[in-house]
This record gives structure tokens, sequence and C-alpha cells, in this order.
């Protein structure tokens, strides 16, 4: 894979558009254009490239076998969220698309779309753990692991699947910063982005913590 490519590949997997990485970099779309069709950048600006796409400038110049190798598609980040926040909406939060478990004795909801497929699977009941992940032509492309339990009694796990039909798209792993409904308030709290995120959310009933969950997760490609 040529530099240009690389380019090309690593921005769009770090969501930006020419536009945007154009601003980050204080040069022109223009000049983005260029590199993206051939013209190889001055090494500084190599440098500032791989310091915004979280790789080393080694990963980004050099072509090597393992470079060579790769094979991911190109994937709009824009639609694959869009795919993980309709799938959260049509699986367990929803009641829906539960499927025959992948392992002993857990629950597993399922969501297909075109070339995605969407999988949540967990163990246990008032105290739990589970893995979300999506794939996108058999390729592993996203994983969220979290692991929750029931604190007190006054837990409603329907005010918590309510709670999640919101999940926001500028953090879609859970449900929303602040949820309230009658005597239930649900809070979630994440740092970072889809690439590397992590994150707690608690439902309160009444001014009583009922129930905590943490969460942890990136990008696979």
């Amino acid at each position: 894979m040529t530099i240009d490519q690389k380019i090309k590949k690593y921005r769009e997997k770090s969501g930006y558009s020419q536009e945007t990485l154009a601003e980050k970099m204080n040069v022109s779309r223009q000049t983005i254009t260029k590199w993206e069709a051939g013209t190889i950048p001055q090494i500084d600006y190599l440098i500032q490239l791989s310091d915004l796409f979280g790789i080393t400038l080694d990963m980004l110049v050099r072509e090597d076998e393992c470079t060579k190798k790769e094979k991911s598609p190109t994937i709009d980040k824009s639609d694959w969220i869009d795919f993980l926040i309709k799938a959260k909406q049509h699986t367990y939060a929803a009641k829906m698309g539960k499927v025959t478990s992948s392992r002993t004795a857990s629950q597993d909801y399922q969501f297909k779309e075109g070339d995605y497929l969407y999988l949540d699977s967990f163990l246990g009941s008032e105290k739990f753990s589970g893995t979300e992940a999506i794939w996108f032509q058999d390729q592993p492309l996203w994983s969220m692991n979290y692991y929750g339990y029931v604190m007190a009694l006054g837990f409603s796990g329907d005010f918590l699947k309510e709670s999640l039909l919101h999940v926001p798209y500028d953090q879609p792993f859970r449900g929303p910063q602040l949820f309230q409904k009658g005597d239930y308030t649900y809070h979630c709290q994440t740092e970072g982005d889809s690439h590397c995120f992590h994150g707690k959310e608690e439902i309160f009933f009444k001014d009583k913590k009922v129930y905590e969950l943490y969460f942890h997760g990136g990008d696979l490609l």
C-alpha cells in the first residue's frame, strides 16, 4: 500500500473528511487531495499525519510485507455508526432480535443489514458480562465489552432498555448522558470516541443508586 493510499485509508478510518483534515493541519483541502493522488507530503506533514491518525510514522511511510497484506475494506465511519445505532435500537433495548445462544447459558441478540452484522452476547442476570461486536463483510470492525450489576431493590430492566433506545450519535456506546422518567434517572459518562473509549452508566431510583455498568472498546480495523 502506497503513502497516498494509506493517507486516505487512515483519514477515513479516523472519520475525517478532506476538509476536516485540512483544517486540523492548517493546509488547503486541495493539498489533501494532492496527497491522496500521489504527491508525497514533506516530513513535518507526515509526522503530523501520523500523530492525527494515532499510528507510527513507520506505519505511514514504509511499504513492508505487513502493509502489503492488509486487505481491510474502506468503510465510511458514518455508515457503520448509523448501523450500530440501528442495531442497538432493534435488539436488546427493543426486546427484539434474540437468537440461539452462541455459548453455554448466554443470551444473544443479532441484527443484520446489508454487509453488516451486529451481535450482543452476555452471561448472567443481576450480575452480567458481555460483548457487543460489528462485522463488515465477515471481518471484525468494532467491539465493546461490558460488566454490570444490580446494586439494590428498585432496579427496572424496562427503564434500562428504554434508556438504551436513546443511544446518542456522538457517543453510540450505551445510552444518553441523562435520561429521566418518573422516579428513575439514567446517567452515562464516556471518555474517548469510537476509535478507543471507556465509560460508566448508572441508574438511580429516587435518590438511591440501584445499578451500574462499566464498558470499554474500540474499532478493530
